[in-house]
């Protein structure tokens, strides 16, 4: 779990009550390094909204709690939102996840069901592994193309075919 900055510093009654009406949506695409920062692939998966209270003891309570799956994917995380503002990143998933579903993966228009919602503060989320290209992007500092390293498309209009 990674709170956004606003509410780093709250409990978990604190956080709860800032889920109280929250959206949460379930994504499929890499998480960002902070909650604070866009999620820039959408890899939009479900969407669910909290009811108030948004919890009863630990049980979460959603407005609708089976939803249709909006795509095709495997959840990886979930972001709660609320009139605009990130509450939070949670992991999603088997094994020791903040949010699990009923379902290990979505389908278009499926029910998407969560049969757990943890506020564990202090466990963050499991770190993506990083990919080689995006090592060489960081050591060279720009798109990796063929193109810029490749002495014969120097001249490739000349040898393009018309």
């Amino acid at each position: 779990m990674q709170l956004a900055e606003a509410f780093a510093s709250s409990d978990v009654d604190a956080i709860k009550v800032a889920l109280e009406g929250a959206t949460v949506r379930v994504y499929s695409c890499p998480q960002p390094e902070h909650p604070d920062k866009p999620i820039i692939r959408n890899g939009f998966l479900a969407e669910f909204t909290f009811a108030a209270p948004a919890f009863v003891g630990d049980e979460p309570q959603f407005v609708d709690p089976k939803v249709p799956a909006k795509n095709v994917g495997t959840p990886l995380f979930v972001r709660a939102t609320k009139d605009g503002t990130t509450i939070g990143d949670f992991s999603c998933g088997p094994g020791d996840s903040d949010v699990k579903l009923a379902e290990v993966s979505c389908s278009k228009d499926a029910p998407v069901r969560v049969t757990k919602f943890q506020i564990r503060p202090g466990i963050g989320n499991g770190v993506r592994p990083v990919s080689p290209t995006d090592v060489m992007r960081e050591k060279t500092g720009h798109q990796i193309s063929h193109e810029q390293t490749y002495h014969w498309n120097d001249d490739f209009a000349a040898r393009k075919t018309k």
